[in-house]
């Protein structure tokens, strides 16, 4: 039986032009970039290379780019350093972010007894931007704004302009998890509307373990890790040089074919909507699905019952891989706070996510075996 993959807002199978340009990184071009000698000169040039690459892409320059461990790292480096570094004593964000942000908020409340304040979500998963604007006027301390610019569950798309223009009026801070969105949407921070910008490679056929923080040249923070000068004194440790080096090459790629891409996985999603709503009358879509949406993700709730109890582990057995939420909570049994946030009625949602790879047939076989198993 071959396995269909739908879960790409989770992770996406490395490029093989990737995999390619990092080969040489793994084996012979070893060195330590921090070393005078050839062999770390050769890795160091690299990195460097790597950074003007991403910060090309992103009309960022090379100095406001940071590698890190992953997105993960890289919100949380972002969100400590606005508290601890810029006097952010407010911090505004919604309840349907990525963990890595909730928890750390929730950390730095409970540690540095920062006042947090919940934006409204809206019923299609959209952030209620007039009173983002109120709260943030109406605040006696600096403010840090936290909200992503797609959310990893239900795809929403926030608009970071005017969320940026309303921190710029009132001279709050903006950090913006833009993982699901690098590497899928242009993105241009010559325009200054965000001061922490988020990323990862392995979703966008990158791998695993490098993550990109964009750090506004407006800004001046103190290091997250201590112990050497990597990183421009920023982030010690010695370098993921293959990491980087596939990091960079996933990105330009990713961007070199964006439209084509996006066209055809934008195809996909749409197919698969209109056949799940002929299959499944009573189905719910969750969130803008249709409007100001990632077209990577289609999340849909199935009406709770015995068949669809255990929808995710029928589909797994059957070869096809999607998920129930964010994948870095799917260990734990909670069900997934983002549509909690949505819908009061209990019903089972399963998140399509879609790439480059995906096929219009992967699709016909994945709805076929939904029918069975829901008929």
């Amino acid at each position: 039986m071959s396995r269909i993959y739908l879960d790409n807002a989770a992770t996406t199978p490395l490029d093989p032009q990737v995999m390619e340009a990092m080969l040489p990184y793994l084996t012979t071009h070893f060195g330590n970039p921090s070393s005078i000698y050839s062999f770390g000169r050769e890795t160091r040039l690299a990195v460097e290379n790597a950074r003007k690459t991403v910060a090309r892409i992103v009309k960022a320059s090379p100095g406001e780019i940071f590698f890190t461990s992953g997105g993960t790292e890289s919100d949380n480096m972002a969100i400590m350093a606005a508290v601890e570094d810029l006097g952010c004593r407010h911090i505004i964000t919604s309840s349907i972010e990525h963990h890595a942000v909730v928890h750390t908020i929730e950390h730095l409340q409970k540690k540095l007894n920062v006042q947090v304040s919940f934006v409204s979500v809206k019923p299609n998963g959209h952030i209620d931007l007039d009173q983002l604007a109120s709260l943030v006027a109406g605040s006696s301390q600096r403010v840090l704004v936290s909200l992503m610019h797609a959310n990893n569950e239900i795809g929403n798309l926030l608009d970071i302009e005017r969320v940026g223009a309303i921190c710029k009026e009132h001279g709050a801070i903006f950090h913006s998890d833009t993982v699901q969105t690098l590497g899928h949407y242009p993105l241009d921070f010559s325009k200054k509307w965000i001061h922490f910008a988020t990323g990862a490679s392995h979703k966008f056929h990158g791998p695993k373990g490098v993550g990109v923080l964009y750090v506004s040249d407006e800004l001046t923070v103190q290091p997250i890790i201590h112990g050497g000068g990597q990183e421009r004194n920023m982030r010690a440790g010695t370098e993921n040089i293959y990491g980087i080096v596939g990091f960079a090459k996933a990105l330009e790629l990713a961007d070199q074919q964006l439209e084509k891409d996006r066209a055809h996985i934008l195809s996909l999603k749409l197919y698969m909507a209109e056949a799940l709503q002929q299959q499944v009358p009573e189905l719910l879509f969750n969130g803008d699905w249709n409007g100001e949406s990632l077209y990577t993700v289609l999340n849909v709730s199935f009406p709770r019952n015995e068949k669809t109890e255990m929808l995710l582990m029928a589909l797994d057995m059957q070869g096809i891989c999607v998920s129930g939420g964010s994948a870095c909570s799917s260990g734990a049994d909670v069900g997934s706070h983002v549509i909690r946030a949505l819908r009061s009625t209990p019903s089972v949602p399963i998140r399509f996510s879609f790439s480059k790879y995906n096929t219009k047939e992967q699709i016909d076989e994945v709805l076929r075996v939904l029918a069975g198993l829901l008929n």
